[in-house]
């Protein structure tokens, strides 16, 4: 019984993953570079708010991440360019209809990071989390506006 189980398992992840989303095919792969940016911003950025939210600050950890996350900022706006939203693209046409509130949003984005990373210079956990909170803002409000 138990071999059965782990063959339907495995039937079950092959069958998820041929369901998966459309690969990036196109030249330069615009939509898997801005994707695989974002998720390097990720891969900086949360494991400070598993730390806050775990209460476990350690100010020279989240300098590390900050820095990391200022290091990287600047890698998906590239990929942003004409004819770049198509599958499997989570972009709404609005990225490109309203190119002016994108770019408010970018640089929001930018100053609110610049803070986060003079904030963990100081060390001040207050400091730190409401600069980390004002960085997770902007990302929420970005994707709220300009991601399905």
């Amino acid at each position: 019984m138990r071999h059965k189980n782990i063959v339907m398992f495995v039937l079950a992840l092959l069958f998820v993953a041929a369901c998966g989303e459309p690969e990036d095919n196109r030249p330069g792969k615009p939509v898997a570079s801005r994707r695989a940016a974002f998720a390097k911003m990720l891969r900086a950025f949360e494991p400070m708010g598993v730390k806050l939210r775990k209460g476990q600050y350690d100010a020279a950890q989240f300098s590390v991440h900050a820095k990391e996350l200022v290091a990287v900022r600047d890698l998906p706006w590239q990929h942003f360019g004409p004819d770049t939203n198509y599958p499997p693209s989570h972009a709404k046409d609005r990225v490109w209809a309203e190119p002016a509130l994108f770019e408010t949003k970018r640089q929001a984005f930018f100053e609110a990071s610049d803070r986060l990373l003079k904030a963990t210079d100081g060390g001040d956990v207050k400091l730190v989390t409401q600069a980390y909170e004002s960085v997770h803002e902007t990302c929420r409000d970005c994707h709220k506006a300009f991601k399905d």
